[in-house]
């Protein structure tokens, strides 16, 4: 049987860095509810799922962030 392997490959367009983020300074919500943190590295804001840290972040610069945030408070998200 042959040994699969994973390869990254770039996306076309994509204008983030690879961050290091081994020392970012994690917040949670402020009522500390989320599963969800945030972290600001080098420009960027990264987001990842506190219950499983070790799992890919996504990282936004702040237009998207900003669209993110703004999309949530309208409900653009909710699934109910």
């Amino acid at each position: 049987m042959a040994e699969s392997t994973i390869q990254q490959q770039l996306i076309t367009g994509w204008d983030k860095p690879e961050l290091d983020l081994a020392d970012a300074d994690w917040h949670s919500s402020s009522r500390g509810l989320g599963d969800v943190q945030i972290a600001f590295v080098e420009g960027f804001i990264a987001m990842r799922n506190s219950g499983r840290p070790e799992s890919p972040s996504l990282i936004f610069t702040p237009a998207e962030w900003g669209a993110f945030v703004s999309g949530a408070r309208e409900g653009e998200f909710d699934l109910t």
